[in-house]
């Protein structure tokens, strides 16, 4: 039966994997037949917390949703005749996306608003409850806005897990990440690699997304200083906006050698520019301190592109160790070693195959089902 579904959070004109995700979703549910429409922020951040250099694409508005551009995140008066408006529309369903506790005071005053109406279920996606940069105050507004929920799904058992240290009572299911499959298809690797201006007969390892200290691109430029990797044509492209100061990674680089090891691509990468970078490598190093789950974990799925990842939060419940990619400690060397096996003993067409059977993991079909479980709309 069709239903009538409010998705809340970032999209268009927002970028990033958020609005991405949130975008793809609303797609797949009005596949199913539902009406579907996503109201995004009209001020996400207030531009000093905002570590990048823009909040907004350059791409052109996705086809076929509804997205209403109308939630100010610091204004209560806006949270409270927003509230109102989706209260009387009377959704059959609202979904938060719900990703770190700054958004606990807007999203969790709606909520508690809209469920006036005695009608609406509400479903938070919860990508984080404990942040990875912890701040004072964090607990207090993320119990908030989960008190304004009927229900959450985690990607990752260990966000499900975080769960419990709130005293919170209500249904949590976990469903995997899906993968991302609004960025284009698989291209030849070697063509990718010429739009991209790279050497065709050099190995590619990537690191691609923000970067941000939790993300351990220092740990990463280390391994890559082991003389074994060195003397290989291998090098490390770095795709991505820096979130930190870059001048600490550059005096890794310099301090290491690693200048000619190293490609930097480190601005924004635009969704058309992503199935080139993901086509171009043959490996996906993450090499997170912390984590819970990774949306780059599903874009490598979705392009078969073999992974490295480190065992925090719930990566390595996405990647099954020797088969898809490996993984590791934290430590350096360890990481080299996988590397350095990686491309010693030839594992690429063996992985890539193997994230064949993988895959079938992360549909959105699972996570759509789930969402409906967990609300008691099914």
């Amino acid at each position: 039966m069709s239903k009538q579904i409010t998705i809340i959070g970032p999209a268009y004109p927002l970028r990033g994997g958020l609005s991405s995700y949130n975008e793809l979703l609303a797609s797949k549910l009005q596949k199913q037949g539902h009406q579907v429409k996503i109201i995004t922020f009209s001020l996400q951040y207030p531009d000093f917390l905002f570590p990048g250099k823009t909040q907004y694409s350059n791409s052109l508005p996705p086809d076929n949703l509804e997205i209403e551009v109308s939630l100010n995140s610091v204004n209560p008066l806006n949270w409270i005749l927003l509230g109102r408006k989706i209260k009387n529309e009377k959704p059959d369903l609202v979904i938060f996306r719900f990703w770190m506790p700054y958004m606990g005071p807007s999203l969790g005053t709606l909520g508690r608003i809209i469920r006036r109406n005695k009608h609406t279920k509400i479903v938070a996606i919860t990508d984080n409850i404990i942040p990875h940069e912890k701040r004072f105050g964090d607990r207090l507004l993320t119990s908030y806005f989960l008190k304004s929920c009927n229900a959450l799904l985690t990607m990752s058992k260990s966000v499900l897990n975080d769960l419990k240290s709130f005293d919170i009572s209500i249904p949590a299911v976990f469903n995997p990440h899906p993968m991302y499959e609004n960025f284009g298809e698989h291209i030849n690797k070697f063509k990718a690699r010429k739009k991209l201006g790279l050497d065709k007969d050099v190995d590619y390892v990537l690191f691609f997304g923000f970067i941000r200290k939790y993300k351990g691109l220092d740990t990463l430029l280390k391994a890559f200083s082991d003389q074994r990797l060195k003397d290989k044509e291998l090098k490390l492209i770095i795709a991505g906006e820096y979130y930190d100061s870059p001048q600490a990674y550059q005096k890794i680089i310099d301090d290491l050698e690693l200048k000619d090891h190293i490609i930097h691509a480190n601005h924004y990468i635009e969704d058309s520019e992503v199935s080139l970078y993901f086509s171009a490598a043959d490996l996906v190093a993450q090499t997170y301190k912390t984590a819970t789950q990774s949306g780059v974990t599903q874009i490598a799925y979705y392009y078969n592109t073999p992974m490295l990842v480190t065992d925090v939060g719930g990566l390595a419940e996405l990647v099954p160790h020797q088969k898809v990619g490996y993984v590791t400690s934290q430590n350096s060397r360890e990481i080299s070693d996988y590397i350095f096996d990686f491309y010693e003993n030839d594992r690429l067409s063996e992985f890539s195959k193997n994230i064949e059977s993988e895959r079938n993991k992360f549909t959105w079909e699972s996570l759509i089902d789930n969402l409906f479980k967990v609300s008691g709309l099914n």
